[in-house]
């Protein structure tokens, strides 16, 4: 009986409250088909769920009673949340774009200077000015918790390599052997 009394129906309906009862005891694996009362409450409501969930009568089992409960509308405290993410949404939606701009636009630079045949290590300046203006909307989004710190350590140390590759590819950087390759 206990998988019987742990079943809940929803359905979209105009009820308040609606009251089902069966003579019968149900099996455990499906209800039997049950009568409606004379007794039906019409108490319309504009929008909601009515979540059904069957309960055992006093006598032991003797009969159903099937209690319907209609959700209402959302209460004030959720529906000023749902505005406060909606607005948190569009601000980071517009933080987020920022960053990808100036990512793409750095990293677009970067391209071209690469293909560059006759490339002047001073060509970097304007790249690095680029990097910087990244560099400070990545780190006022992680600031704000638009992004995690992580994702923005990583998307800098992004334009970093792709900037440190470009002056290899150049000649205009040497890294420095390591110990342990030079071993």
């Amino acid at each position: 009986m206990a998988a019987a009394a742990a079943q809940c129906l929803y359905l979209s309906c105009g009820f308040q409250s609606l009251s089902l009862s069966s003579s019968s005891r149900p099996s455990a694996t499906a209800f039997k088909p049950l009568s409606s009362s004379a007794n039906v409450s019409h108490n319309a409501f504009s929008t909601g769920l009515v979540s059904v969930n069957p309960i055992l009568g006093r006598q032991a089992g003797r009969s159903l009673t099937i209690v319907c409960e209609a959700a209402g509308q959302k209460a004030d405290s959720a529906a000023k949340r749902a505005r406060q993410a909606e607005k948190r949404r569009l601000y980071n939606k517009s933080r987020k774009s920022e960053i990808r701009t100036r990512m793409k636009k750095v990293l677009e630079e970067l391209e071209v200077l690469r293909k560059k045949a006759d490339a002047q290590p001073e060509e970097v300046l304007g790249v690095e000015k680029l990097i910087a203006e990244a560099y400070s909307v990545i780190d006022k989004a992680v600031q704000v918790g638009t992004l995690h710190r992580n994702t923005g350590a990583r998307r800098k140390s992004r334009l970093a390599r792709r900037k440190k590759a470009v002056e290899i590819h150049h000649g205009w950087y040497a890294p420095e052997p390591t110990a342990a390759s030079t071993v």
